[in-house]
């Protein structure tokens, strides 16, 4: 049932935009719907992940988009970076939590990684040859509390033994590369960041999770058994996993903020030519008013949810941290888009509830946004700091 979606009037949100910024999302919405939308029904049936895509993906760039030029990336800002993510979404979702997690793990390599590091790994990985990359942080017992790790890394001779298991991790058995964390003290300062090639000793791929939406992303634990890594393969000090981690954190949420909106407006679309088509009592759907004033509640969200994407991420270009910003954008545009799936799918009738509508795959799609890369419940706790923070004590 999918239907190329016309290319969005980013105009009208008289948010400025370069050349370079424009012609980027075109290319990634003309991918997007000429070579990811068309199979995105059947991949989300069977979970099959889209390895072709990920390697053409690589050679358009998309892969690598937080990678500096240096080392082969395109080096795009963060507004590039959330009308990319919005366009891959807007096709496919497992697709773009797929550049998602692969982004943030080799921003990190960029950026805290030393310049051997970035040559050994993020070369090969811009230029498509290793796949690509898993982000492993998360644990069975931890999901938010990212301090509470029990992954260790025991020190031996030149390197260390990694022991523990990682859950929920995007791409897992297709990375080439995997960025663990992982104890070597204690609490959150005693955390470490490591790299570990695919088919290390030691490292096991679990089972794919049968999960409910964004079935195609590749999903699985893994199991770290004694596993050797030198300690060239190290990033940062001993100690400063947990600060890198953070440090991709107000960029990764943009860029999920952007992978909202794609739902929502392949949401929004879907629901505007279903209307369109179907007669009830006489009548075009799209004729009633209930069904224009739904259309009109899903426009303004989506419209809101975009501004504050782009101005989180213009903020974290001006080189702001925007901490508050882009905790508020992925919040509100998680939760948006949660509200923009129901609406259509209520007008879809029961129509929404089959698995012949893409709208069906849509709410599930959805419903993942407000847990995962922060919860909505962390995103308030960050925005409720930075409003007491800003309170003024007097003396």
């Amino acid at each position: 049932m999918t239907a190329c979606n016309p290319a969005l009037d980013l105009d009208r949100l008289a948010f400025p935009l370069s050349d370079e910024q424009r012609l980027l999302a075109d290319v990634a919405r003309s991918f997007a719907w000429d070579r990811l939308a068309p199979g995105a029904h059947d991949r989300d049936r069977t979970g099959e992940y889209p390895r072709t895509f990920v390697d053409e993906l690589a050679a358009l760039g998309l892969l690598a988009m937080k990678v500096s030029a240096d080392w082969g990336g395109s080096a795009l800002d963060n507004v590039g970076y959330v009308l990319a993510m919005e366009a891959v979404a807007e096709a496919d979702a497992s697709t773009a939590v797929i550049l998602a997690a692969s982004n943030m793990a080799t921003w990190i390599i960029d950026q805290h990684g030393s310049t051997e590091q970035c040559d050994q790994w993020l070369r090969p990985y811009a230029a498509g040859e290793l796949g690509p990359v898993s982000f492993a942080l998360t644990e069975p017992h931890c999901g938010s509390d990212a301090s509470a790790l029990r992954t260790q890394a025991v020190r031996d001779g030149d390197g260390y033994r990694l022991t523990g298991q990682k859950m929920w991790i995007t791409s897992g058995a297709f990375a080439g590369l995997h960025l663990v964390f992982a104890c070597t003290g204690e609490g959150p300062r005693g955390i470490s960041c490591f790299l570990v090639p695919a088919g290390a000793e030691g490292l096991a791929i679990g089972r794919e999770e049968d999960k409910m939406g964004q079935r195609a992303s590749g999903t699985v634990a893994l199991h770290l058994d004694d596993v050797f890594v030198p300690a060239d393969q190290r990033i940062g000090e001993e100690g400063q996993g947990y600060g890198i981690a953070l440090s991709a954190l107000a960029a990764g949420r943009v860029g999920m903020a952007g992978l909202c909106i794609g739902i929502g407006e392949a949401a929004l679309a879907a629901g505007l030519r279903y209307a369109a088509d179907r007669r009830a009592f006489g009548k075009r759907v799209l004729d009633f008013q209930n069904s224009r004033f739904q259309l009109a509640d899903c426009r303004v969200e989506l419209d809101a949810a975009w501004l504050l994407a782009l101005r989180g991420a213009r903020l974290l270009d001006q080189g702001h941290r925007a901490a508050a910003e882009s905790s508020a954008a992925k919040l509100y545009a998680s939760e948006a888009t949660g509200r923009v799936v129901d609406r259509m799918v209520q007008l879809h009738g029961g129509y929404g509830y089959s698995r012949e509508y893409d709208i069906e795959r849509y709410y599930r799609d959805a419903r993942i946004t407000r847990i995962y890369e922060g919860s909505s419940e962390i995103q308030r706790l960050v925005l409720a700091r930075a409003l007491v923070d800003s309170l003024e004590v007097p003396a």
